[in-house]
């Protein structure tokens, strides 16, 4: 007798990890954020919905040209400048490698294996952590969104503020090692990573990237990837100020860190270490608190301090020197949003 009896087919369960994964995505809370807004306070949903989505619609623009921007340093190999600050005398590196940090278009991952390849040869650390302390400041990218948000001035004072951190933390370790101190920063490295790289491109930059095809395909994935990195945090930004202005009372705001004094500026770098929110979310948060009583000088050490403290950025130099230098760069960091704060709010 034959066997009539079959196997039911295998249906594979689903992969909650997955799913999960997913989930952890700006998009959903883009969404769902509305959503919530609908079933507990209906009457402003349509005012919440409206504020973002005009916010985000003023801000494409800006998106397109930042997008392009990037696309086309990467393309070009634009890195190959930024290895040229950490030659020649120490002074002329701390200052070069402050001017450059701002501009160079790594992402947070390349700059580990730059960094340590300049440590490994020999750059000095006071160059390096120049560098360290103004590239999380700003980028091409961040300073266009910044602009968009808070204006030109604030932009410019903000790129004047990376270049001034990197100047004092290059400065204030090149008088630490002439003490004594760190004369050892490295740590043992393991082995793996990200799998972030350096620039694929060696030399001199290739400014007419459209001649070359390994370079044009470079472009058109730098473009997509930044365009949907964009658009992703953006969109959350201008929800999320959008429920900030519509549910947080202007008196709290003003009440913590309003006013002009050192001590609101103060408070907003001390809050701004722990509270990371990355280059492209805080400005338009940070509008929505300025339109609360937000001081400026406080809301421009809120900005820096968070940059120098975001995860990405703490852990390029976590996973390079030891803990004195890495205590070093978040104390210079927390200094430096302070006194940009208060230069800050005394200019404007």
């Amino acid at each position: 007798m034959s066997d009539i009896t079959q196997q039911a087919p295998h249906t594979p369960s689903p992969d909650y990890r997955q799913i999960l994964a997913r989930l952890k995505s700006p998009w959903t809370v883009v969404v769902v954020a509305p959503l919530l807004v609908f079933f507990f306070d209906r009457a402003n949903t349509l005012p919440v919905i409206e504020f973002a989505v005009r916010a985000f619609v003023g801000t494409l623009p800006f998106i397109f040209v930042a997008v392009l921007m990037i696309a086309w340093l990467k393309a070009a190999g634009a890195e190959a400048y930024v290895a040229r600050a950490f030659e020649g005398r120490e002074n002329r590196m701390i200052v070069l490698a402050a001017l450059l940090g701002g501009l160079a278009p790594f992402c947070s991952c390349e700059v580990i294996p730059f960094i340590a390849g300049l440590l490994a040869v020999g750059a000095p650390l006071s160059a390096v952590m120049a560098f360290w302390l103004s590239s999380p400041l700003v980028d091409p990218p961040t300073l266009i969104i910044t602009a968009s948000a808070l204006g030109w001035p604030f932009a410019v004072g903000k790129a004047v503020s990376a270049v001034l951190l990197g100047l004092l933390g290059g400065y204030a370790i090149k008088a630490a090692l002439a003490m004594g101190l760190f004369s050892d920063p490295l740590r043992q490295r393991s082995q793996g990573g990200c799998g972030c790289g350096p620039s694929s491109f060696e030399g001199k930059p290739e400014w007419a990237f459209w001649r070359e095809d390994r370079r044009r395909g470079v472009f058109r994935s730098e473009f997509a990837s930044n365009a949907m990195f964009l658009l992703q945090w953006l969109a959350l930004a201008y929800v999320l100020e959008a429920l900030l202005v519509t549910y947080v009372p202007a008196s709290l705001i003003a009440a913590a860190v309003g006013g002009d004094g050192i001590g609101s500026i103060a408070t907003a770098a001390v809050v701004g270490m722990p509270a990371y929110l990355n280059g492209y979310v805080a400005p338009p948060l940070l509008a929505g608190l300025m339109d609360q009583g937000m001081s400026a000088g406080a809301a421009m050490a809120f900005m820096v301090a968070g940059a120098v403290s975001s995860i990405p950025a703490m852990a390029a130099v976590w996973s390079l020197v030891k803990r004195g230098v890495f205590a070093g760069y978040l104390a210079l960091g927390l200094l430096g949003a302070i006194g940009s704060g208060i230069i800050f709010q005394l200019i404007v």
